[in-house]
């Protein structure tokens, strides 16, 4: 059992590889507010999350690390702060679909 618990402890320390394993973590963390919160804007709105959940994105998914594979995964030689807005896309995006 202590196997399991040490494994997943393991991965979650690590920072994502893929823009789904983010959304996934992100699901993971987030309380049932923060899920409306992002859910209920229309897209064209989700700019609003630039200064909190995606600086909270950046610096916990280690965006701004050279050679970050997630960072890649959302796009050749992206800025970090663009990277976080291709993973809040794809949050809402899942969001909307489990609605």
């Amino acid at each position: 059992m202590t196997e399991i618990w040490s494994a997943l402890s393991r991965e979650i320390l690590q920072p994502p590889r893929k823009v789904d394993e983010a959304v996934d973590r992100l699901l993971l963390i987030m309380n049932d507010t923060e899920r409306h919160a992002v859910a209920s804007v229309q897209e064209d709105e989700l700019e609003q999350f630039h200064f909190c959940l995606g600086v909270a994105i950046r610096n916990a998914f280690g965006l701004h690390s050279p050679g970050s594979e997630l960072a890649a995964a959302c796009g050749a030689d992206i800025h970090p702060d663009d990277a976080s807005s291709v993973i809040i896309r794809a949050l809402w995006e899942r969001l909307q679909d489990d609605a």
